[in-house]
């Protein structure tokens, strides 16, 4: 009997679900009970890349779910799951606000009818691969729940609240180092140049790991309630603006020294000294009852003069076209002057850039060979990539113009 029709006479019926990850590797394998015996109906997997390699061990099993949910989307639908896992990812996905990725997996996750059940004994020796989800030594890790990795000794974290703030009257930043222990180091910043916001918030972000590491802190947990520094240190966000990627990359190079490193998100309400001492100029100094320092910075950390160096003089197949519409040049021999003429029709230069126009769509800009491999790695593999294949990824890129 092939697959369809055999899955056709058990429309509703639970399929089970076991899932593995490694260091560089996550992948499932779906299953269906006939008879009290399991038979493998689907097997996927994928390599992972970039930041995906530093997930923690829980993050790589949700990883695994999601991905099997997607590329089984007709099974997920059509049946009920039941996932055999050794570890609580139920409690994982109930408690979203551990990682933003976490609770968009938890969203896309929920349409679905799955129930996470304890891994027992296997029936088949198909699942032989499967009989460790996670590697021996990435199991205590797991079995921590996503706590965030610390040191056992909890005298020894630091905490670190920053704030900055910026307005017509000037900027200013502050920051605060606390442990557990009850020891406490305040300390402000008096911007003496002009600053957003966001770089108040990144300056003292940064003065506040530069401390850190004088006083030789290993481990060090920051509370900030900029959620634009939150999320692109945890990789949610990308740093887009030139001096945001300068202040980003500068700031992964700080958090590298640390032994243990871990941010989080927090509101505005629980950073209240912070956010006093960040606004030296409006504050009433009677609410402070420790020593405060205050040093003045005339200049950014990181420097705001970057230049881009543009290749100029590199011909493509836009040169010819480029040419003859800016100032009318054709080539010398004939037939290529009667094809750049005739192609011509269908293209119009708009400040310098050539159009190639559509009869019922909008104009699509062409690109040249170094920024058509750009386009489509930022398609296929960017932050907003889906790993598509050849077809959607043109798609993509023709409807983005």
């Amino acid at each position: 009997m092939e697959l369809p029709t055999l899955l056709a006479s058990y429309v509703g019926e639970p399929l089970t679900l076991y899932l593995f990850a490694s260091d560089i590797a996550v992948g499932a394998v779906l299953l269906m009970d006939r008879k009290n015996v399991q038979t493998p109906i689907y097997y996927v997997n994928r390599t992972l890349s970039g930041l995906e390699t530093r997930y923690s061990m829980l993050e790589k099993l949700v990883l695994a779910l999601v991905y099997a949910a997607r590329r089984l989307r007709r099974y997920f639908q059509g049946h009920p799951i039941n996932v055999l896992t050794g570890y609580k990812l139920k409690n994982v996905l109930s408690k979203p606000e551990l990682s933003g990725r976490l609770a968009k997996w938890a969203i896309e996750l929920g349409e679905q009818a799955i129930e996470y059940k304890p891994k027992l004994a296997n029936k088949g020796q198909v699942l032989a691969d499967f009989v460790t989800e996670v590697p021996q030594h990435k199991e205590k890790e797991c079995l921590i729940e996503q706590q965030p990795q610390m040191p056992p000794k909890q005298g020894k974290i630091w905490s670190l609240f920053t704030d900055g703030a910026s307005s017509s009257e000037g900027s200013g930043a502050a920051l605060r180092l606390v442990n557990l222990e009850g020891n406490e180091f305040t300390y402000a910043i008096n911007l003496d140049f002009e600053s957003t916001s966001n770089e108040a918030e990144y300056e003292a972000f940064l003065a506040g790991l530069r401390i850190a590491k004088k006083l030789g802190v290993k481990h060090l947990e920051a509370r900030v309630d900029s959620m634009l520094i939150a999320g692109q240190i945890n990789g949610n966000y990308e740093a887009k603006n030139g001096i945001m990627a300068s202040y980003l990359s500068q700031a992964k190079d700080l958090i590298r020294q640390f032994s243990s490193f871990n941010i989080i998100h927090i509101k505005r309400s629980e950073n209240k000294s912070a956010d006093a001492l960040s606004k030296l100029a409006l504050t009433n100094f009677e609410y402070f009852t420790k020593d405060i320092r205050v040093e003045v910075l005339d200049h950014p950390s990181v420097s705001q003069n970057q230049v881009l160096v543009i290749q100029t003089g590199i011909e493509s197949w836009m040169t010819p076209m480029n040419t003859y519409l800016s100032s009318g040049v054709i080539p010398a021999e004939k037939d290529e002057a009667r094809k750049i003429k005739h192609k011509a029709l269908n293209y119009q230069l708009n400040d310098g850039v050539l159009y190639r126009r559509l009869f019922l769509g909008p104009l699509l800009r062409c690109v040249d060979a170094e920024d058509e491999n750009y386009l489509i790695r930022e398609i296929h593999e960017g932050i907003c990539g889906l790993h598509a294949g050849p077809r959607m990824t043109m798609a993509k890129l023709m409807n983005a113009g």
